[in-house]
């Protein structure tokens, strides 16, 4: 999926699908040609709610070879990162807040063989990141507060994509975007800087997926 300019992935995150098929889900999602698939994983502690455990991640890896995305909203990331990659997680971004040795965590991440990214909230200044942004693979930028879907996007979210594009620079860092991400600021997202779009409600509410690549695609492309 490409703009003249710039290349992009939509990554449909899973806990806005339906839930009770999701093997099926992911299969509809594979003929749609989407290469990502988004977990939130919340623990109760970091943020008010829970989702999925490694169960659910060690079932659905056996049904595909998409890329497992899983973003850590949870304290303590550290015990369970060789756990997430057991599960399959290809990707596995934690938040700056949670992690007091961000630096370390990061480092054990790549050693497990997974891309490291690092999520910030959206009221943590982009300065906290300034020390770890040779250590990532990717900064998620949160345009929502973490803990539930469906939150109406932060008004000032991409102008912190395009500063955090300044503070990367010539690092080979991608920028992903979670929380508010549909049809009608679709294009604005990726003209900000945005590699990597994280789509809950804005993705699953089109009926078809395919259509729902065809026509978000659209809007960037036009």
């Amino acid at each position: 999926m490409a703009s003249k300019s710039k290349s992009f992935q939509i990554a449909p995150s899973m806990l806005a699908s339906d839930l009770s098929s999701l093997g099926e889900e992911i299969k509809q999602l594979e003929k749609a040609g989407i290469e990502v698939l988004h977990f939130d994983i919340m623990d109760g502690q970091f943020v008010p709610n829970i989702t999925f455990g490694f169960p659910v991640l060690e079932s659905l890896r056996k049904k595909t070879k998409l890329i497992f995305d899983a973003h850590l909203m949870i304290a303590d990331a550290d015990r369970y990162l060789e756990d997430f990659k057991k599960a399959g997680c290809d990707w596995l971004s934690v938040h700056i807040e949670a992690c007091p040795h961000i630096h370390r965590t990061l480092q054990q991440i790549k050693k497990l063989g997974m891309k490291a990214g690092v999520a910030i909230n959206p009221g943590t200044s982009l300065e906290q990141l300034n020390g770890v942004l040779d250590f990532a693979d990717f900064i998620l930028i949160m345009s929502v507060n973490p803990g539930f879907g469906g939150q109406s996007f932060i008004e000032n979210s991409f102008e912190r994509v395009k500063e955090l594009k300044n503070r990367i620079g010539n690092r080979k860092v991608k920028i992903q975007i979670d929380g508010g991400i549909k049809k009608e600021n679709i294009r604005e997202a990726v003209v900000s800087g945005c590699d990597i779009l994280v789509m809950g409600t804005g993705f699953f509410s089109f009926k078809d997926y395919k259509t729902a690549v065809a026509e978000l695609t659209k809007q960037v492309t036009r």
